[in-house]
């Protein structure tokens, strides 16, 4: 097997079971009504690619297409927004049922809650989501940028009128930059990495891209058997795992955790199994961008030990192919354009299935004909120089020994 490609393994009769009640389908059906509420919302599609599928030798692909959301290009704006509304409705002492979209924007509401500064770090998605909520809601917002991160997506987050820079810092020092900044000035900080004492935030977060998941289980027209998530500090990853495995209990797909070499530290952490998290330092220089994160989030963590059955650490060349395979599926299914992050545990899994040389993989991961697999885009092109250099002119192709 490639080196590059490295595999952690939970047996199921292994793992300490945790409290999913948060991620539970009534609870997704809560948080959904909140995000149906604006104005702006449609389900995003569940793109079914059954030819691509049978040339990858699969009985079937599914993927939820998230550059549809919000007009966002991304998915995270779900986090960021529900954890905000939740952050107000405990200041307003009330109920987030009772605070749709058109009593939040209400002038009213406003007086009432006065001015406030939402403060995160991001690589882009995630920041533009707090600014396009905390412009919605007329509150002010600051975001800080790891260094290296993309002029357009700094660019697509100060329209949203936030007050934005790019640091010097790599992404989890920019977390604790905005934690001193929050502290210091009584800015609110909107952030899904978790710490002791800073943990209501973060678990709304997860519990807001709930959305998405519950979306995809009621598109799905069949059970999947396996299910792969890419991940960064893992509250995506947390939140749809926890949601499919409250739904399904023990009849839950194979969940898998996908993450670039260069910030696993949800690999680092699953193949130490000692209780402890696993930290990754350093630049993190990986294309995907947006799971370059070296710390776990504990709550996310604790979902995942619980339910996750794989975490994969995979190079940046298997993402690079998962965005050319998107875009240009087999003839007869629809093109998705998905960013670096977004087609990091596609392109895996697809490196896995037409490399010999990771045939030990794909039989240690059950992946056979009978297969029906589901996969989140989390974003499309945020990035679109980039994305044009890696599905146009071919960057990040190589694959070594070959």
């Amino acid at each position: 097997m490639r080196e590059e490609f490295k595999l952690v393994s939970f047996a199921r009769s292994d793992q300490k079971q945790t409290d999913l009640s948060f991620l539970s389908l009534n609870q997704a059906e809560k948080v959904q009504q909140f995000h149906a509420s604006f104005p702006m919302y449609q389900k995003t599609p569940l793109v079914s690619l059954p030819h691509t599928a049978h040339k990858l030798g699969l009985a079937a692909i599914y993927v939820k297409d998230e550059s549809y959301r919000f007009g966002l290009n991304a998915f995270k704006v779900l986090g960021g927004s529900y954890a905000i509304g939740q952050h107000l409705a405990h200041r307003l002492q009330t109920d987030l049922s009772e605070l749709p979209y058109e009593k939040l924007i209400a002038p009213e509401t406003h007086k009432k809650l006065g001015d406030i500064t939402f403060v995160t770090a991001t690589d882009g998605n995630h920041g533009r989501g707090v600014a396009w909520t905390a412009n919605q809601l007329q509150q002010h917002s600051v975001v800080y940028m790891p260094k290296g991160s993309a002029a357009e997506r700094l660019a697509n987050i100060q329209a949203e009128g936030a007050e934005a820079s790019i640091t010097e810092l790599n992404y989890d020092d920019a977390v604790r930059l905005a934690n001193q900044q929050a502290n210091e000035k009584g800015w609110v900080m909107v952030q899904d990495t978790a710490w002791e004492g800073y943990e209501d935030i973060p678990r709304w977060i997860m519990q807001g891209y709930g959305t998405m998941g519950l979306e995809a289980y009621q598109q799905l027209e069949e059970k999947p058997t396996h299910i792969f998530l890419q991940a960064g500090v893992g509250s995506m990853a947390g939140a749809v795992a926890g949601f499919f495995a409250s739904v399904y209990g023990e009849q839950r797909p194979v969940i898998t955790i996908v993450e670039p070499n260069k910030a696993d530290c949800l690999f680092r952490t699953a193949q130490a199994n000692d209780g402890a998290l696993h930290f990754v330092g350093g630049d993190m220089s990986t294309i995907m961008a947006g799971l370059a994160c070296g710390e776990p989030c504990s709550i996310g963590w604790e979902v995942l030990k619980s339910c996750a059955d794989h975490f994969i650490s995979c190079p940046d060349y298997a993402a690079a192919k998962g965005m050319r395979v998107l875009g240009n599926p087999t003839q007869g299914d629809q093109p998705i354009v998905s960013g670096e992050s977004g087609a990091a545990a596609f392109g895996c899994v697809a490196q896995i299935l037409t490399d010999p040389a990771l045939h030990e993989l794909k039989e240690k991961l059950g992946l056979s004909e009978t297969s029906k697999v589901l996969f989140f885009s989390t974003e499309g092109d945020t990035d679109k120089e980039n994305y044009r250099s890696i599905v146009w002119d071919g960057k990040y192709q190589s694959v070594p020994g070959k």
